[in-house]
């Protein structure tokens, strides 16, 4: 089932996506596959696979909030610019958090998104 919202909560080594509407969650877990080598950019092509991961576990929802810490989003803003140029428009918020619970994270993402369709004058799906 895909759902209409997706808040995804990330750092650098793990993240989770949790897509919701009023009476239903699903989440998703993804961790970054630590590669260390001693070959120049090993950081960087791990960092882009965890990245990717997570773009694809986006794919298909049709508003998307992004929430960490503030490097993490920039990270993957540029990521996501760069390699990603369609996700762009799916993506309607980067918020800097710091590690909610679960339930404080879709708390705050429904607040967000009440506010956000508000404004809009796009009626959240039922």
């Amino acid at each position: 089932m895909s759902l209409f919202h997706a808040v995804a909560w990330l750092d650098h080594q793990q993240a989770e996506v949790h897509q919701f509407d009023d009476s239903h969650v699903e989440s998703e877990k993804i961790k970054a596959r630590s590669q260390h080598s001693r070959r120049h950019g090993s950081a960087v092509r791990t960092e882009h696979e965890f990245y990717a991961e997570v773009c694809t576990a986006l794919e298909g929802i049709a508003e998307v909030l992004v929430c960490g810490n503030s490097t993490s989003l920039s990270d993957f803003r540029h990521y996501v610019v760069k390699h990603r140029p369609s996700l762009q428009e799916h993506i309607v918020g980067f918020e800097p958090v710091d590690k909610p619970s679960d339930g404080q994270l879709l708390a705050a993402a429904r607040r967000y998104f009440r506010k956000h369709d508000r404004m809009a004058g796009t009626p959240a799906p039922v």
